[in-house]
């Protein structure tokens, strides 16, 4: 998978919910999940700015961090060294994950997976965290409602409100381009228009390629995978969801 975020690492708490921008946080969102003895080892390879790797590690667990993006990795080590935790960050494609230990636990969230070029790649994907997972070891995937989102169609959103971080504000503007196939390169250009106290702008963008799956293909690539599906919040009239999965 071609690195994406590269331009919008620096940027990307303006993107995120205020509930997850702290590792605390992010941790939380997550919480009812943990079936996980203390110093268990968990593997976040969608790792993106680090808070769940962070937040998992506060929580004591043995933490490895990988992502497609150099610029993410590096502010996932900047974050577990303000936090004075140990998360080891790397950067690996999901296809190039090995561990010589199992982990007992796997997670690919924050909408990732659908950045895995059509069906064949994700399945390979899922393949190789499978492969590096315990047998009956916790697996957990969220998606977008891409029923939802298709059904939205092609569009511009610009965000109701100036969204605020720090003291700063910022405009969000996402552009949709929804074409009919599902199998379709699927479009999301981002752009966060930094406002300066002196009302001067900046923006910083980019364009993400997503590749999008129904809730029922999702079950059927994580089976094909070697991974059972256990459990889904799939609904839909929400905008995203989460499955867990248990290594077969």
């Amino acid at each position: 998978m071609a690195e994406q975020y590269g331009t919008l690492a620096d940027v990307y708490d303006w993107l995120v919910p205020p509930d997850l921008l702290t590792p605390e946080g992010s941790a939380a969102a997550f919480d009812g999940l943990y079936e996980l003895e203390p110093g268990a080892r968990v593997l976040d390879c969608a790792a993106g700015t680090g808070t769940l790797a962070v937040g998992l590690a506060l929580r004591g667990f043995d933490v490895v961090a990988t992502d497609a993006s150099e610029a993410m990795i590096a502010r996932t080590r900047a974050l577990a060294a303000e936090h004075g935790v140990a998360v080891r960050a790397h950067v690996c494609a999901w296809e190039d994950l090995s561990s010589e230990e199992p982990f007992d636990a796997v997670f690919c969230v924050g909408n990732s997976i659908p950045h895995a070029e059509g069906q064949a790649a994700r399945r390979r994907a899922f393949a190789a965290m499978a492969g590096v997972l315990r047998p009956s070891g916790l697996f957990v995937v969220t998606s977008r409602n891409w029923e939802m989102e298709r059904a939205d169609g092609s569009r511009v959103k610009v965000s109701e409100q100036l969204v605020e971080r720090d003291g700063g504000r910022a405009l969000v503007v996402q552009s949709w381009m929804i074409p009919e196939d599902w199998a379709e390169i699927h479009t999301l250009e981002v752009v966060v228009a930094l406002i300066a106290d002196d009302g001067a702008v900046s923006a910083h963008g980019e364009r993400l390629r997503c590749w999008p799956f129904r809730r029922e293909t999702l079950d059927e690539d994580l089976r094909a995978a070697g991974l059972e599906p256990a459990s889904s919040t799939y609904d839909p009239e929400v905008g995203r969801y989460l499955v867990t999965a248990r290594r077969a």
